[in-house]
Formats: structure tokens, sequence, C-alpha cells
């Protein structure tokens, strides 16, 4: 099942070289767990609800042990501080969800597990 990992960071006005060098070479680190960038900072977008004050970024990876190698890789782990020490924000892995996923389906085994817990 696909996996990803979701930045929600926060750039300064003017990016300090040790970012794009962070930039440059994050791709590298990637590459091994089969990591590709499916959204990076967007500029276009449109906040349709609640706010959103930072750059979105989302990496796709084949399985979620893919997403964690790579968070927790020596030369992943080495480029960390690059973007972290001029760039606050929060970065989570999260499983996908599996080819056919049924959403009402879902609603409505949370609703029977619901009433389980409440008879």
């Amino acid at each position: 099942m696909t996996a990803y990992a979701i930045g929600n960071l926060h750039p300064k006005p003017v990016l300090d070289e040790e970012v794009f060098t962070y930039m440059e070479r994050v791709q590298a680190t990637l590459d091994p767990f089969g990591g590709r960038f499916l959204v990076h900072g967007a500029p276009e977008r449109e906040v349709r609800e609640g706010t959103w004050p930072g750059a979105l970024v989302i990496i796709g990876f084949p399985t979620y042990a893919d997403a964690r190698g790579w968070y927790e890789s020596e030369p992943y782990r080495a480029l960390i501080p690059l973007r972290t020490r001029h760039m606050a924000g929060d970065v989570l892995l999260i499983d996908g969800v599996a080819p056919g996923y049924d959403p009402a389906a879902t609603a409505a085994s949370r609703r029977a597990s619901s009433a389980d817990d409440t008879a």
C-alpha cells in the first residue's frame, strides 16, 4: 500500500543557502526507497477551509516501510539539519488507502463499533 511523507513547512521569505543544498541533495536520498515528490511547495493553491500558513510537501513511497526507511536512513538524517536550521514545520509519515477503498464501508464499520462500545 502506498505511503506518504507529508510536510507543512514554514519557509522564510528568503531561503538560506543550506536550504538550497538540501533541495539539491534530497532526491538522491529518496531514490533507494522509491520516493518521489508529488507536491513540492505548490505556489498555486486555494485555501477553501481554515488556514494554511505553510508550504505543502508530499512525497509518495511504495510502502510505509519505504517511507520510514528513507526518513531513518543515514543519508537523509544528515540532510535534515540543513532544512530545520532555517525552516520550522511539521512532518509526518502516513499510510495511504488501499485500491478500492470505500469510505461508506469505513463509516458503517466505525458506526457498528461505536454502537458496540455504548451497548
